[in-house]
């Protein structure tokens, strides 16, 4: 997948300068509601002879409104492009959000961003989709745009699973009660976060219970607790290692800090330093729990390392995520 970013600006991003069947949305989580919209994009730009694109945002709108309010994300920027990539996308241009951005007319979103930068000749959207200043565009509006400036517009309808909407809100009410099962029904796959270990305290290592402190760029993860876990990267590309991770501030020993996500490997020793891992979350075995003292916290880790075995035993490695490869242009 190639991956372009960038403000809006005259002349064409090159990734995108031949025509393009597009679809358009912030993709948090690329849930089954995502999924099917990706899957009918890549038909459309079969149909027609085109290459598949999204166009995404970055920062999340509502963060660069209102930061303090803004939903906690299920992807950082990088997990989302290699969920898009996975999905077979064939190009991906993340628009800076920024006050010029947000206030643009419907009228010159279209012309500029769509017809002018991306080339665009059919576009998906989804039945809620709003767009331009104030969010003052609508379906009637694009149609009407999309008429003056030669390119087909199709609506997609909601993706409900169990009578209700597929959403990233719906995927996050889940994580946050701990509902892995749902979560992963509304995924599609097993939740997961990555990033790159790097040194921590080494109070793990003084346990007997050596972790991977893996650095997030989730600065509000949308779970926390203790979970059984594995972890795809700790070796080679195809490996994947069991594990139990703790996610959350630490209150046995920390106490005011900021969320960690470390994960103890099962039956592993290697050094893991430096690479970028995944870690999928598969069953939460409890919450948070602030001890007396470091040795009935060692004796508790040592009860969830047994649970998690339990839970993991006899469990089916799930299928890779392709990691994006992408040409970054842009500034």
């Amino acid at each position: 997948m190639v991956v372009t970013r960038g403000p809006a600006r005259a002349g064409l991003p090159p990734a995108f300068a031949l025509p393009s069947a597009l679809t358009i949305g912030n993709f948090d989580g690329v849930h089954l509601g995502h999924q099917a919209m990706l899957a009918r994009v890549r038909e459309m730009a079969r149909e027609s002879g085109l290459a598949s694109g999204v166009l995404t945002f970055e920062p999340h709108p509502r963060e660069f409104f209102s930061p303090s309010s803004a939903p906690t994300r299920l992807t950082t920027l990088r997990e989302k492009l290699e969920l898009l990539s996975a999905q077979g996308i064939d190009r991906t241009h993340v628009q800076r959000f920024t006050r010029e951005f947000a206030s643009q007319s419907p009228e010159a979103f279209v012309e500029s961003i769509l017809v002018d930068s991306l080339s665009v000749r059919r576009l998906l959207i989804g039945d809620d989709f709003r767009f331009g200043a104030k969010r003052a565009g609508d379906l009637a509006l694009l149609e009407k745009l999309a008429a003056r400036h030669g390119f087909d517009v199709e609506v997609m309808r909601t993706v409900e699973r169990g009578g209700a909407r597929v959403s990233s809100s719906v995927v996050r009410e889940a994580l946050m009660l701990g509902d892995l099962v749902r979560a992963q029904a509304l995924l599609g796959r097993a939740y997961s976060m990555s990033g790159r270990v790097v040194h921590g305290d080494k109070l793990g290592r003084e346990l007997g219970f050596a972790t991977a402190n893996v650095q997030m760029r989730h600065n509000r993860p949308p779970l926390a607790g203790i979970f059984a876990v594995r972890m795809h990267g700790a070796g080679d590309a195809c490996e994947v290692r069991d594990g139990v991770a703790s996610l959350g501030v630490r209150p046995t020993v920390k106490s005011t800090g900021h969320p960690v996500l470390e994960v103890h490997l099962l039956d592993f020793s290697g050094n893991i330093y430096g690479r970028h891992v995944r870690v999928e979350f598969l069953h939460k075995l409890r919450d948070e729990e602030k001890y007396p003292d470091l040795e009935t916290l060692r004796v508790q880790i040592a009860r969830d390392c047994e649970a998690a075995r339990a839970f993991l035993r006899g469990l089916k490695v799930p299928g890779e995520i392709r990691p994006v490869k992408s040409v970054v242009q842009g500034s």
